[in-house]
């Protein structure tokens, strides 16, 4: 989620040396809401704000809504999903409090906890919601790895607020070797599969324990590094035949680390898939993939395939022995002999460059609103912070190019006085930043705002 906690001192110190970006001029003061910034003289979607709706929380880090439901259901790191009242406050009790079944968690940083929520397709029906948490190391996993992830299955009570503790069914248990890249995030598509977004189980360079020769990310005998699609209206789910990898065979000349394609990957190649939506009106998922240290990159999945990690950090060629070294002249396949996809948006972090625009991106919407008219169809999202040493998150807006082999261009929409942990999307299709004072999962600084156009 946030930048590895194992880079982050070095990187901080790096960033202390390094030239942060030149501040552009800001908008005029308009009380009770930060305001946008930008480089450009007449920004493409008009000047944005933050307007404050709740507060009081430790790490809120998602916001979404059942469908045919206006319900606002808000992610803590912590554990707990809670119900926003119309006020933007807290309903007395949490909708579901998992913090009794996860892995204890640290409160100076963590990219561990409740990290995951999708409300089934037919909830209103049904009562049947998804989520994704991290829970102690399972008896059965590797003695030196650090913990399991859970993918299970609720249903609400006969009270509409609060869920049933007792109706939790495991689906899916992933093993994970270190504390971050846990990815976490689940989304439902268009075509009713559930996809589930994956990190590469952590350390640096998808190199160490629990990471085999290929890596995690370019490694299809392996659940990590990947978003996974799968049917969840079998149990414990079902593998959609059209899923990439089914009726597929290994090479054998390749260094795998097991004999069998996991079928449910639906793109692999992923780092740290922090923040994964799903367009509205198009039906394409996007997901954001946090750096290694040089790049921060957004991806577009139109289709299922490859994309790039550790094989390409961006879209440029990685060297996992040399982190910082860019290969010209990088692979364009992976071991399958499958092409690599580049991401759509790409930025440069500072800890690999003095004129980096932040250091962990954090994925967003693409807006479908109706209340922000020169927004539509660009997609709004943000770096974790941008200045080292204190927070300052930044909201990024990137404006979709005509041809695929462009990147898409970025313009900075508002500079925020907290860490940005997430972004959440309301029925109406109306955007949100989730954010907090702290690095880690601890205190009631946590806030949630929604982004206005100026008044």
């Amino acid at each position: 989620m946030y930048p590895n906690r194992f880079d982050w001192p070095t990187a901080l110190l790096l960033c202390l040396l390094l030239a942060v970006v030149a501040p552009a001029k800001l908008a005029a003061q308009d009380p009770g809401a930060e305001q946008s910034r930008t480089d450009e003289a007449e920004p493409p979607f008009g000047e944005l704000q933050l307007e404050p709706i709740g507060d009081g929380l430790t790490a809120p880090h998602y916001l979404t809504t059942p469908p045919a439901d206006d319900r606002r259901f808000v992610l803590d790191l912590t554990g707990q999903i809670i119900i926003l009242n119309d006020q933007g406050a807290p309903l007395a009790e949490p909708f579901l409090d998992l913090s009794d079944r996860m892995v204890d968690l640290n409160p100076s940083y963590d990219e561990r906890g409740l990290l995951g929520l999708a409300f089934h397709p037919q909830y209103a029906q049904n009562g049947r919601f998804f989520v994704y948490y991290s829970a102690p190391l399972q008896d059965s996993a590797p003695s030196d790895w650090n913990h399991t992830s859970h993918l299970s299955e609720f249903r609400v009570s006969d009270d509409p607020n609060r869920a049933d503790p007792d109706s939790e069914r495991v689906m899916l248990r992933i093993d994970q070797p270190q504390m971050n890249h846990n990815g976490g995030r689940i989304v439902f598509g268009a075509d009713g599969l559930l996809f589930v977004g994956l990190g590469d189980g952590g350390a640096a360079g998808d190199l160490g324990v629990g990471h085999p020769p290929l890596g995690n990310g370019q490694d299809v005998t392996t659940l990590l590094g990947s978003v996974l699609r799968i049917n969840v209206e079998q149990q414990p789910y079902a593998i959609p035949d059209d899923n990439p990898l089914v009726g597929k065979t290994l090479p054998a000349d390749k260094n795998y680390a097991g004999d069998t394609l996991r079928t449910e990957i639906w793109a692999w190649g992923v780092r740290n898939a922090w923040g994964m939506a799903l367009d509205r009106k198009t039906g394409d998922l996007y997901y954001a993939d946090v750096g290694q240290g040089l790049w921060e990159e957004v991806n577009q999945i139109t289709k299922p395939g490859n994309y790039g990690w550790h094989l390409q950090e961006g879209t440029h060629g990685f060297d996992p022995q040399n982190m910082h070294r860019i290969l010209p002249d990088g692979p364009e396949t992976g071991a399958l002999g499958e092409p690599l996809i580049d991401p759509v948006i790409e930025y440069k972090n500072q800890r690999g460059h003095p004129e980096g625009l932040g250091v962990c991106v954090v994925g967003g919407y693409i807006y479908r609103g109706q209340t922000i008219k020169p927004l539509q169809g660009q997609y709004v999202f943000g770096d974790w912070n941008q200045r080292p040493g204190e927070p300052s998150g930044v909201v990024l807006v990137a404006r979709p190019t005509p041809k695929k082999s462009e990147l898409w261009p970025i313009a900075t929409a508002v500079e925020h006085d907290q860490y940005i942990l997430g972004f959440g999307e309301d029925a109406d299709g109306e955007l949100y930043v989730l954010s907090s004072d702290q690095r880690g999962p601890t205190g009631d600084t946590g806030r949630i705002f929604r982004i206005t156009a100026k008044r």
